[in-house]
Parts: structure tokens; sequence; C-alpha cells
């Protein structure tokens, strides 16, 4: 049996690969571009290939979640605690929408106004496509990841032998990670993360609470130089002369919060068309609830049965796990909004 330092390798490296791959297929669209007519040529069939692409990275990521999970529960000696009904991470779920809720193809048409908006500013043709790529690439990077730790989120849920998970950084970290290094978390906190994190959980079981990683340890390990860029000429200067390294950097942080939906909620569109899944599941609950058959086709309105509207907002992963008090709970919501099954 592997130990966790190779599962948790592996693992690592399955979610570089799934990411490298996706940038690097969007590299290749985004030089198939008409330079003299970007929007044209996205609209025409590129920004469709992008969707799919990135689709098909947050698939791969997401889809070894559960059994990085389960392996670490096994090299501890113990044994993997599902419920019926809520044994199996519905992993492609978490593909095909952005971690905020928003459709993908609004997401990666960003790239393409920016690059519009450098020109404006003077840029040239070349210095705006590559800013453009840039946070195209950026976007990519992050959305896979975000799909990839869901995925495990969702299964250090749904495994009730994971007590918790230790936050764990790569030596990409910034400063706003570096000080949450080696922090345990309950089963029920999501994963706070920026764009481009290279952060990531690490189950913990009652036989392994986890490994910690000590901040000032991590800073200690860098050169001069990269504590200058992480955490600023100021900042890191003011560590080294002994100064609170959580002070420091929670001295620069600023945050904000977005209204939607008549509250503080991040929902999703994916899965909530009448050929999604979630939406066919609303609908099966509907109908055993009021025992009223309602519409699939044309047909079907035409003889007269009613059209099912959907009232219910999807939650995604994240809001879910804000929202929710305790592990049962959080469970019953997976399960509903279609991420466990």
């Amino acid at each position: 049996m592997a130990d966790t330092d190779t599962i948790v390798a592996a693992y690592g490296e399955a979610q570089r690969r799934a990411a490298m791959q996706a940038t690097i297929r969007m590299a290749q669209l985004w030089r198939q571009l008409d330079t003299a007519d970007l929007s044209g040529s996205w609209l025409r069939g590129i920004g469709d290939a992008m969707v799919r692409a990135l689709a098909a990275g947050q698939m791969l990521a997401s889809s070894t979640g559960q059994q990085y999970v389960d392996a670490m529960v096994a090299a501890d000696g113990l044994q993997s605690s599902y419920e019926d009904g809520a044994s199996t991470v519905q992993y492609r779920q978490l593909s095909g929408t952005a971690s905020d809720g928003r459709a993908l193809d609004s997401l990666l048409y960003l790239p393409v106004i920016r690059t519009k908006t450098l020109i404006q500013g003077g840029l040239t043709l070349q210095e705006a496509m590559l800013g453009g790529l840039a946070q195209l690439q950026s976007i990519v990077a992050s959305e896979v990841a975000d799909a990839g730790r869901g995925a495990a989120g969702v299964a250090m849920v749904a495994n009730r032998t994971v007590t918790g998970y230790v936050r764990m950084v790569r030596s990409g970290a910034c400063a706003r990670c570096v000080i949450l290094a080696g922090r345990w978390y309950r089963w029920n906190a999501d994963f706070q993360r920026h764009r481009r994190c290279q952060c990531y959980g690490v189950p913990a079981t009652e036989s392994r609470p986890g490994r910690h990683t000590n901040p000032m340890g991590f800073f200690n390990s860098l050169s001069r130089a990269e504590q200058d860029r992480r955490f600023g000429l100021g900042g890191a200067e003011a560590i080294r002369n002994g100064a609170d390294i959580y002070s420091v950097v929670n001295a620069s942080r600023s945050t904000f919060t977005v209204d939607a939906y008549g509250r503080k909620v991040v929902a999703s569109f994916e899965g909530t068309s009448r050929r999604g899944d979630f939406y066919r599941q609303m609908l099966r609950e509907a109908e055993q609830k009021t025992g009223q058959r309602f519409a699939r086709s044309r047909a079907d309105v035409e003889q007269g049965l009613p059209r099912f509207r959907l009232k219910t907002p999807r939650l995604t992963p994240g809001e879910i796990f804000r929202l929710s008090e305790d592990r049962n709970e959080l469970i019953r919501l997976l399960r509903r909004f279609g991420y466990l099954s």
C-alpha cells in the first residue's frame, strides 16, 4: 500500500497535468482567433471550443478527488464510511460551469474584452494578444484547480471517516496562503482560494490528524528575492526583523461581497436547463410530491400538461459549505443539488 506522501504527490501531479493540458489547448485556440475580427471569430466556433476544452480539464481534475480521499483513508489503515445513496461523487457535475456559478462562455470571453481594451489603451496588437492570453490561461488554471478541489471536498464530507483536512502549500504560494499553511479545518469548511491558488487539502483522520507546515519555516526557506516578491519589500523586511507574519499579511488584505438572488448566495446555472440533470431531478421530485405529471415535449403541452418551472437556484458546493450547520445537512444538500448520489 502506498504511503500518504506518495498518494499526495500522485494526486498533485494529476491536478497539474489536468491544468497544463487545458492551458496548452487554450493557447492553441487563442492563436486561431482572427486578429482582424476577434469577437466574430470567437463567436463562430473558437469560443465553443474553449468551453469544451475547459470543461474537459475540469472533469479530468475532478475525476481523481474521491480516489485520492479514499486512498488516504486506506493508507491510515481505516475503512471509508459512506451513507447509502451518498457514496459516489458526481464529478461530472463539477465541470461545465465556473466556480462562481456563471456560464463558462461568459467567463472565457473576458480575455477578448481585455485584448480590445489593451489595444484601445495604446498597446500593439501583439502585446494586447499576449495580455489576453495571460488572462485566459490564468482563468483556465484556476477553474481546473477549483474543480479538482471541489471534488475532493465533496468526497471528504461524504466519507465520514475523514475528520477534516490540513491546508498545504506548493512552492508558488502567495503571502496570503503561506500564513494559512498547516492549518487544520473541519470537514465542513469550504476551501478558501484565490485565482491561481497553489494550495491543496490533505484529508485528515483520527489516525493521522495531519502534517503541519510552519508559515515562518516556509518564509525562511525562500530566497531573499522571493520573500520580497511574495510579501512586498516592506512586508518581507518587517518579517525579517521580527514582525508577526500574520499581522503583516493581514494588513494588506481586502475583501468584497456580491449580492445575488436577493441574498448573498452563489448559485449555478449548470444543469438547470430543461435537459440538465438538476432540472430533471427537481422535476421528478415535484411530480412525486404533487402527483402532477409535467410536460416533457411540445406534444405534452398541446395535450394540456403544464410546464415545470424551476424555482430553486442550484447552489454551488462552496455556498453549500457556507450555509450548512452540520454534517448531515451538508451531505443532504450536496445530494439534493446533485453533487452526491
